[in-house]
């Protein structure tokens, strides 16, 4: 039986290399090389879409991989793929490193500079490995599979435009479709999801981020099934205790969230901290809530220019959603993208927060009527994101629609179509 090696290596050289040395190992068939993170998880996901078998048995991620570094890289991969064996290619083969990529859930660490035999051993003991694990898997192991759902993240440009309100409707929009999702709260200091939806429970994001395994049980015991079909990770009830949440342990509950909802939709607030910052560099789709008034388009050009600096997102890979608008408002949807550089979504929540006024003080968000014009409007913004089908003739029922049309469900820095700068 041959082995199926997939290579993730960001230094051309190291490349040309570890290419050669595969090339010379018995029964193996290595693909070409990926350059970097983003690569690496969107061809295994493209994978798993098809079928588990079509996975390759081994991947190889070499120590100089981005953006995502190696280990970080590694821990995603074993959590999203779990029958995919992980060898680390580093020059430090030191107890300390070897104990970490362990922990990560490597499978093997092959040191620099290349030796055919340590490498044809590793690759062997991973591929090994794997074959095992997809047999478990054929009996039914409760354990994560498949590529992943779609990850989606909403922010505000400043306190009080209504992100938490936008992401609960397009989490109840995606739930009432037919999939199951996931609603977290990630406005770690001060979010309100719990009080939108009526709910007191203990557990929080904080009980998983000093876990390294997060394994289906382990994340069923943290979230909370509400009533109207939603999984809910709630942010703490002590706000200081936020920071308890690394960015590093924010990637792995996203990337345990990712394998077992097909819609995670995180409510991020106005406030940046590392958590929020790598669940908006691993989504995929960035919304950006603002209003259309000075202060909070200028807030929101703030935070995509930070977003660039910080290289969390790019503006054109972001989308910006207009709250509160109306026809009569000087600040217009064309003006905010051509202030933001971002793409902005086809469809506007109108103004009308008397009809939000008494499901937000009865927190009853998840019974809003649905005869509310910002019902629909959330909505109608959940099917243009590719979250519900949305019937032939219901799109754009949004008061401003822009030329662009749907902004659909393409990855981050995979299908390039409609990614381009807006004008």
């Amino acid at each position: 039986m041959s082995t199926r090696i997939l290579p993730a290596v960001g230094d051309a050289d190291a490349a040309r290399s570890i290419t050669t040395l595969l090339s010379q190992l018995p029964d193996a068939e290595p693909a070409g090389p990926l350059g970097d993170s983003t690569a690496l998880l969107d061809t295994l996901a493209r994978l798993a879409a098809e079928s588990l078998d079509e996975l390759p048995e081994v991947v190889l991620v070499h120590e100089r991989i981005g953006p995502v570094p190696a280990l970080e890289l590694i821990r995603e991969v074993a959590l999203r793929f779990p029958a995919v064996g992980v060898v680390l290619v580093t020059a430090d083969a030191s107890p300390g490193l070897y104990s970490a990529a362990m922990d990560s859930g490597a499978r093997g660490l092959v040191g620099l500079p290349l030796s055919y035999e340590e490498l044809a051993q590793r690759v062997q003991a991973a591929a090994g490995w794997s074959v095992g694990v997809r047999r478990h898997l054929g009996a039914g192991a409760e354990v994560f599979t498949g590529p992943g759902g779609t990850v989606v993240t909403v922010s505000g440009a400043k306190g009080g435009v209504g992100a938490t309100v936008t992401a609960v409707q397009l989490a109840l929009a995606a739930q009432a479709s037919g999939h199951t999702v996931a609603l977290v709260d990630m406005d770690l200091q001060s979010g309100d999801i719990a009080s939108f939806l009526d709910v007191q429970f203990r557990r929080s994001i904080v009980d998983l981020a000093a876990i390294s395994d997060i394994s289906p049980r382990v994340l069923s015991d943290a979230v909370f099934s509400h009533g109207s079909g939603l999984a809910l990770l709630l942010a703490p009830g002590e706000g200081e205790r936020g920071e308890e949440v690394s960015d590093r342990s924010a990637r792995q509950i996203v990337s345990a969230l990712r394998s077992r909802y097909e819609v995670v939709v995180i409510d991020c607030g106005s406030q940046m901290n590392g958590a929020n910052a790598a669940a908006i560099e691993m989504a995929d789709i960035a919304l950006l809530v603002t209003t259309p008034d000075v202060v909070a388009v200028r807030g929101a050009k703030r935070i995509v220019r930070m977003w660039d600096r910080l290289q969390i997102r790019k503006a054109e890979e972001t989308t910006t959603l207009v709250n509160r608008y109306s026809r009569n408002t000087e600040i217009q949807p064309p003006l905010i993208q051509k202030i933001t550089g971002t793409r902005i979504a086809g469809t506007a929540i109108p103004a009308n927060f008397k009809e939000l006024q008494g499901a937000v003080d009865a927190g009853r968000m998840h019974e809003l009527d649905a005869k509310s014009v910002v019902k629909q409007a959330l909505w109608a913004l959940a099917g243009e994101l590719g979250l519900v089908k949305v019937p032939a003739g219901a799109e754009g029922s949004g008061k401003y629609k822009n030329d662009r049309g749907s902004i659909g469900r393409s990855r981050r820095r995979g299908d390039s179509a409609g990614r381009g700068k807006s004008d």
